[in-house]
């Protein structure tokens, strides 16, 4: 089995995504003995965001710059990760009620009509599935349904939706809310998050 293990935070060994993220794989490890990963560090490493010239190298034009080409190369490497994962761990802090630019930058490499989904007479289909998809999900409030703040959550909803939409059914969220709180509250959402995690192994 394959295991692309990506994190996007930019607050580097601070980053609670990052912590739960490497304990999400850590835990798959134990489950899938022989799993072999592959990280990629989006906060180190972004993939560039897209631009016309992307655009117009997907439709066929040949880059006519050393930069783009090398761009467009790592972009479609991006992709082929994507595809030839069994599992899928992503490091996602909310930024501003919504993904960081830098996982936006990748999802967008990711979303390739024919490769990831294709839209047929009865509307899209999503080509990726069978996958498992982890989200290790932080938030610095709280942001689920009951909350009074729940319509600014377009960083769990938006992972959800394009994942669905690429096919992927299988989505689960290990979530550390409410980080910005106080020390009490950041250790308890952590160690409820490590439970959670815990329970992947079990």
């Amino acid at each position: 089995m394959k295991l692309l293990h990506v994190d996007s935070s930019i607050l580097g060994p601070g980053s609670v995504s990052r912590q739960l993220s490497a304990e999400i794989v850590a835990a798959e490890r134990q489950l899938h003995p022989g799993l072999e990963v592959v990280y990629r560090d989006l906060g180190q490493q972004p993939v560039g965001h897209l631009s016309g010239a992307h655009l117009a190298a997907a439709q066929g034009a040949v880059p006519e710059a050393e930069a783009l080409r090398q761009d467009v190369s790592s972009g479609q490497a991006a992709l082929d990760e994507f595809l030839a994962a069994d599992i899928v761990v992503v490091g996602a802090p909310m930024y501003n009620f919504g993904v960081p630019s830098q996982l936006k930058a990748w999802i967008d490499r990711l979303a390739v009509a024919g490769k990831t989904f294709r839209y047929t007479e009865k509307g899209a289909e999503g080509l990726a599935g069978g996958k498992k998809v982890i989200v290790a999900s932080s938030r610095g409030g709280f942001y689920g349904p009951q909350t009074p703040i729940a319509f600014l959550d377009h960083q769990e909803s938006y992972l959800r939706g394009i994942f669905g939409f690429f096919g992927v059914t299988d989505v689960t969220f290990i979530r550390a809310e409410g980080l910005a709180l106080g020390p009490d509250q950041r250790a308890k959402s952590i160690e409820a998050a490590q439970t959670s995690i815990a329970g992947l192994a079990a």
